[in-house]
């Protein structure tokens, strides 16, 4: 088993940076893809990020291609995602989770959930 609790979310202007984090309980962190999604007001969550067992293979959504990073430190049992170039569409409840498979970005693979971190960006 597995509980993951995300932090860093908050109130960020436009253009601004966030790090969220995702710390894990057990021993078996490394054995487990990880993943980043989101889930604004009155929408479905949505696939951000992922990546695989040792840190590689990440890759994004499109729509955060390019301005978010997602890594992992094993020895923390952390993972984290670095938001650069906020807008307010990125705006949403963030969510990390861990799955079985090496990396996916479907969230019906994914066992384990965090609780969430709001992040709102400001126009």
């Amino acid at each position: 088993q597995v509980q993951l609790v995300e932090s860093g979310g908050g109130l960020v202007q436009a253009g601004g940076s966030l790090r969220l984090s995702c710390a894990a309980s057990g021993r078996t962190f490394s054995r487990y893809g990880m993943g980043w999604f989101r889930q604004a007001p009155g929408k479905e969550r949505e696939f951000v990020a992922a990546i695989g067992l040792s840190g590689g293979n990440p890759y994004y959504a499109d729509s955060v291609k390019g301005r978010f990073i997602i890594s992992r430190d094993n020895a923390k049992n952390t993972v984290y995602l670095q938001m650069n170039s906020l807008k307010p569409e990125d705006t949403a409840i963030y969510y990390c989770a861990a799955t079985s498979l090496p990396r996916t970005s479907l969230p019906r693979f994914y066992e384990h959930w965090g609780q969430g971190t709001q992040v709102t960006v400001s126009s």
